[in-house]
């Protein structure tokens, strides 16, 4: 445990883009190392970029097929034995459920016992909570998680998300937005308190900057209204009196907001616009359907009400933009409610946080074409309740 301590004090006291070099450097002259390196997941979570650089860089490994990328797909520790008979260990890099990335350690022959495994696996946590932190003050680590180049509006979208999955004892998120490096106004966020959840999720309007704009002002004009301790219904109100002072009309946007008490499965809804929430309950898929209200923006000064909603352990909520529900595939049918059903279903013994990516590869088949023309969406939340 004093090697664990001693880990656990160098990532702390790491300059902020040195915390791989610090872990490198403490894994070599505790565990006798022969080889580390961090990988992050992509924006697009297909691929798991090195974090090392010239002249040690490592190579970007898949997340499909890789040792990695099991261990970043089942968040458990996975050996790999090599030819030499040391063994290579992949750890996740997990903050509260939400997936960063993969330790990979090399460690000399029979160094890979249970006790050792379970030391490295905190040592991997610690790394990810430094890593979020460290990320106020550095690019490596934003840098690391793109294989491509982001546009301007993608950049202001993904430095908007609170990320791309959380978990709690009473529920489970996940969620992805394609397509990754081009994303436009399709939104989704979340905040958790010892008594609430509350999640958004949006669907913009237009394209490229004017899109992140929009979405940028809704946004902060929500958890502005959400920090000010107010219902959802007048979180909705305020906003959408921003958004109408700004642009009087021309622009608005469309949300689906939920306020779920963690105690009881009861949730306040407000349904202002066009996501889609689909509801897995019992081994069948049905659609949930609001009373539909105006969307944010489009009128001045409207008034929103809540619906009531109840969520029961075990079920598990999935909601898509238009970008998903309505995309069409090349004879023009839309994928709609029957498509999203199977998908559905067939991602079931999925984690949330796996079954967004996995809801998006089965459109990317319907679509016929690996880049979509509209922004596609899909949040998943199980519910396990208290």
């Amino acid at each position: 445990m004093n090697r664990f301590v001693t880990a656990e004090r160098a990532l702390r006291t790491a300059a902020p883009h040195e915390l791989f070099v610090a872990v490198r450097g403490v894994l070599a002259k505790e565990y006798a190392a022969r080889s580390v390196e961090l990988y992050l997941a992509d924006y697009g979570l297909t691929v798991l970029q090195p974090v090392s650089v010239a002249p040690h860089a490592a190579e970007p490994v898949s997340v499909y097929g890789s040792a990695a990328g099991r261990a970043f797909g089942a968040q458990e520790p996975y050996v790999e034995v090599l030819p030499e008979g040391s063994a290579r260990v992949h750890l996740p890099v997990t903050v509260r459920g939400d997936r960063l990335g993969v330790l990979s350690v090399t460690l000399p022959d029979g160094d890979a016992e249970p006790g050792r495994l379970d030391e490295l696996a905190d040592i991997a946590e610690v790394l990810g909570h430094e890593i979020v932190v460290a990320e106020r003050d550095t690019d490596v680590y934003l840098q690391a998680r793109r294989k491509d180049r982001l546009t301007l509006a993608a950049e202001m979208q993904w430095q908007l998300l609170p990320g791309r999955a959380c978990s709690r004892p009473e529920y489970e998120l996940g969620a992805q937005l394609e397509p990754a490096y081009a994303i436009h106004g399709d939104n989704f966020d979340w905040s958790a308190t010892a008594d609430h959840l509350m999640l958004y999720v949006t669907n913009g309007m237009g394209e490229g900057i004017e899109a992140s704009l929009l979405t940028n002002l809704a946004i902060n004009a929500l958890r502005n209204a959400r920090r000010a301790g107010i219902p959802i219904d007048d979180q909705a109100a305020l906003a959408d009196q921003a958004v109408y002072a700004h642009y009087q009309g021309r622009c608005y946007l469309s949300v689906l907001m939920f306020d779920f008490e963690l105690a009881t499965g009861r949730a306040k809804v407000v349904d202002a616009g066009s996501p889609q929430l689909l509801r897995l309950r019992d081994g069948s898929v049905e659609r949930v359907a609001f009373e539909a209200q105006l969307p944010l923006g489009m009128f001045e000064e409207t008034d929103y009400v809540a619906q009531d909603f109840r969520v029961e352990p075990g079920d598990r909520l999935v909601f898509v933009s238009d970008g998903v529900h309505a995309v069409a595939a090349p004879k023009g049918e839309a994928y709609g409610d029957a498509a999203l059903a199977r998908a559905i279903t067939s991602t079931r013994l999925l984690p949330a946080a796996e079954v967004p990516r996995a809801i998006l590869r089965e459109l990317t088949g319907h679509r016929g074409r690996s880049v979509p023309d509209d922004d596609a969406l899909v949040v998943c939340l199980d519910w396990h309740g208290r």
